[in-house]
């Protein structure tokens, strides 16, 4: 239970300290947002609960295929909070975000690789 403590706070913690930062600055809130932090803490938590290294380099390689389909949300969502307000934007965000994650998995799978 302690180190789940652990986990849940220092993964929290890490959230804390980028909105904070992103307050006071656009550009360095955005460079620890854009670092991959929670991808190294879910590995560092997965080695320490003797997770095998082949599930590791599995999960690693997901997050990738995971990754190049939310891309075009930050081309998208700057657009759109700029003309019709956050929720609009967020709403179509998590919708594009969703098309692209569908259209990368039917691609995927036709060289081979089904990704859901």
């Amino acid at each position: 239970m302690m180190f789940f403590l652990t986990k849940l706070f220092l993964t929290a913690g890490i959230i804390v300290v980028v909105t904070e930062v992103a307050k006071r600055s656009d550009k360095f809130g955005g460079l620890i947002a854009a670092l991959p932090l929670t991808t190294f803490l879910v590995i560092l938590w997965m080695y320490y609960e003797g997770a095998s290294s082949e599930k590791i380099s599995n999960h690693m390689s997901y997050t990738l295929f995971f990754v190049l389909p939310t891309l075009p949300m930050f081309v998208v969502f700057p657009y759109v909070i700029g003309k019709f307000g956050f929720y609009v934007a967020l709403l179509v965000s998590l919708v594009l975000t969703g098309l692209c994650i569908y259209a990368f998995n039917m691609v995927s799978a036709q060289v081979g690789f089904k990704i859901l």
